[in-house]
């Protein structure tokens, strides 16, 4: 059995005029991120490998979120399409694997690796800090298909402020 803990990065700042790559988060992502890692803590949703974006927004993400395993900060995850993203999920080690994205790719490898998707209204839009947890009955993550994993969790920042 395999765990996917797949996190779009928080919000972000668009107000110092920077490349995309290096924007930072916002006031409102840097409250998101650790809500989202205290939420991942309490329900026992806890990474053996992590696999990141390069962009400043999904590290800053990352270090707030205070998750506690190995990391590989994958170049390609930056903008990635769905593909790519599952041919780097496919190289993953762990058996719980956290990986942090970009929008639009994050959501529509949420959606395609999922059999049904989860009962949330903001599951289509996938906003900021969304987190799916999602399980694949398989031993190595070579073998994952689209189609084939059981949503466990899906959460948005607001969730835990409302």
């Amino acid at each position: 059995m395999k765990q996917l803990i797949l996190i779009r990065h928080a919000k972000s700042d668009w107000s110092h005029g920077l490349p995309d790559h290096d924007r930072p988060l916002n006031s409102r992502g840097r409250r998101a991120a650790p809500a989202i890692g205290d939420w991942l803590r309490e329900k026992g949703f806890l990474p053996d490998d992590i696999l990141c974006s390069t962009a400043t927004r999904t590290r800053e993400t990352l270090a707030l979120l205070g998750a506690k395993a190995p990391v590989r900060f994958e170049p390609a995850l930056y903008h990635a399409g769905p593909e790519t993203m599952l041919e780097i999920l496919k190289t993953a080690a762990g058996n719980s694997v956290m990986m942090l994205g970009h929008n639009p790719g994050i959501a529509a490898l949420a959606e395609d690796l999922l059999e049904s998707p989860p009962d949330h209204p903001r599951f289509a839009a996938y906003p900021t800090c969304a987190t799916l947890v999602a399980r694949f009955d398989i031993d190595d993550w070579r073998l994952l298909q689209p189609g084939t994993g059981t949503a466990v969790a899906f959460i948005v920042p607001r969730d835990l402020t409302d």
